[in-house]
């Protein structure tokens, strides 16, 4: 102990003090620029569109279940849409609800089926699509509500798209001057100008279901390529091609696998894969593509905030990146997101970039909401966060929330530098303290590193700088 106190004198060990408390933000406001993006509620099947210089997503809203499958096991239930609105993919506000299902004049409802929808402009005009169970007779319709701002207040129009029985629309504006449908797993049909019925002029195939015929509208994008319980289809367009991604089940859980061509309608090649199976097995993952500001970026979601049940899915977002062929390169899910974050804000260390040693549990395992914690318990010990913002000015204190029953000693590095090294006093309860970082000068963008020096019962919740 004598040695390490000798070098936290060396490279700025300094007493601890309470810090000031963080101003409020409203309730509507969530601050998170890794994943999950939304702390506050689940947000399956999100659809990112850029709006006015932002991001708006469009998820469905996982709720705890209230209905059945029809084996007897919870099963998805989705009773209403929120749209959500960020300028840098960290800040999020909520606008709110901007559908429910009681909202719906030809849906049931009762289905708690509003699954994934997505939202386009023409002409100014916001054109938000959804799937829903039709009141009267079986299966599902998809639907069109109307709104001049992005936010809403939507409209519904009183009936569903004719000739459409489905879920999971996508809507692609492309080059040609026209606007297709996509929904169900793989089916694309070309729309009016009033973006709210089928265009006539769509082809026309008749199918077979055991001794019955109908007819169905439109292409099945998806003939011939892998479709496994193919469901959520996204298209869109990128440097003359166009790219129809899709989730699909390769064994047992559904991965993001994708096909392009030269034609909207096709046909299409299938590719390769986006993004593989979910680790922890979790069943669904289901996406969206968007450019922001010349980056591109993956949409998509996982079970982070309900490990138990998988139907309970939050949305998550990290950088894409094509080939010069066009093809995109398989994306790997992160914990630490896209999103830029100030030194100054709350780091959650837990939503780490690498981990040596330490490990991740629940803040509160009644209310995973609440978010995690790390764990040291080792000399060695290790959680590294990339891509901090420092900014131009060095900051003076750096503050942690930690509880450790008889204190601890950290160090804190920026890449394989050592900074400075601390004692934390004993706390049986979360203790926010602040020490001083002089003589350390921290600017720029930096990834940053905490280590436990000596073993030692440790958790931290965050650390800020100021």
């Amino acid at each position: 102990m004598k040695r390490l106190i000798i070098l936290a004198a060396m490279l700025g060990l300094a007493a601890c003090a309470q810090p000031q408390s963080e101003t409020d933000l409203p309730e509507n406001v969530i601050v998170s620029g890794t994943n999950p993006v939304i702390t506050n509620q689940f947000t399956a099947d999100p659809t990112a569109r850029v709006f006015n210089g932002k991001i708006y997503m469009y998820p469905s809203h996982d709720i705890p279940s209230v209905i059945t499958h029809y084996d007897g096991s919870a099963w998805f239930s989705m009773e209403d849409y929120h749209v959500f609105s960020s300028e840098d993919l960290t800040t999020w506000t909520d606008h709110g609800v901007i559908i429910r299902q009681e909202d719906v004049p030809w849906g049931k409802h009762d289905a708690y089926s509003m699954w994934a929808p997505d939202c386009v402009e023409k002409d100014g005009k916001y054109y938000f699509y959804f799937p829903d169970a039709v009141a009267e007779g079986r299966g599902f319709g998809i639907g069109v509500a109307v709104a001049d701002n992005p936010e809403g207040p939507f409209v519904c129009e009183p009936e569903p798209i004719k000739g459409v029985n489905g879920i999971d629309p996508c809507v692609l504006l492309a080059s040609d001057g026209n606007a297709y449908l996509f929904w169900g797993n793989g089916r694309c049909a070309k729309l009016k100008d009033n973006m709210k019925e089928l265009a006539d002029d769509n082809p026309r195939e008749v199918m077979k279901w055991g001794d019955h015929e109908f007819e169905m509208i439109g292409v099945n994008c998806l003939k011939g390529l892998p479709n496994r319980q193919a469901e959520g289809p996204f298209a869109f367009e990128y440097n003359g091609n166009y790219y129809l991604t899709y989730p699909y089940v390769r064994e047992n859980t559904e991965v993001l696998g994708y096909a392009m061509s030269k034609n909207p309608m096709g046909p299409y090649e299938y590719k390769g894969i986006i993004m593989a199976e979910h680790e922890n097995g979790c069943w669904t993952n289901h996406h969206s593509i968007v450019n922001y500001k010349g980056q591109w970026y993956l949409f998509y979601h996982h079970n982070a905030f309900s490990p138990q049940f998988d139907k309970n899915r939050s949305a998550q977002i990290e950088k894409l990146y094509f080939n010069p062929d066009g093809t995109i390169q398989e994306v790997k899910p992160t914990l630490r997101g896209v999103g830029p974050v100030k030194a100054s804000m709350k780091v959650h260390i837990d939503r780490y970039s690498s981990i040596d040693g330490a490990v991740i549990e629940y803040l509160d395992t009644t209310d995973l909401f609440q978010g995690w914690k790390t764990v040291f318990a080792k000399e060695g010990d290790v959680v590294t966060f990339n891509e901090l913002d420092f900014g131009k000015k060095a900051p003076k204190k750096v503050i942690f929330r930690y509880k450790a029953d008889e204190g601890a000693q950290v160090a804190l590095r920026t890449g394989e530098k050592a900074c400075a090294e601390f004692g934390l006093p004993a706390s049986s309860e979360w203790t926010e303290y602040e020490c001083d970082l002089k003589p350390v000068r921290i600017k720029g963008l930096q990834d940053i590193s905490v280590a436990l020096c000596a073993d030692a019962a440790l958790e931290i919740d965050w650390i800020t700088f100021k």
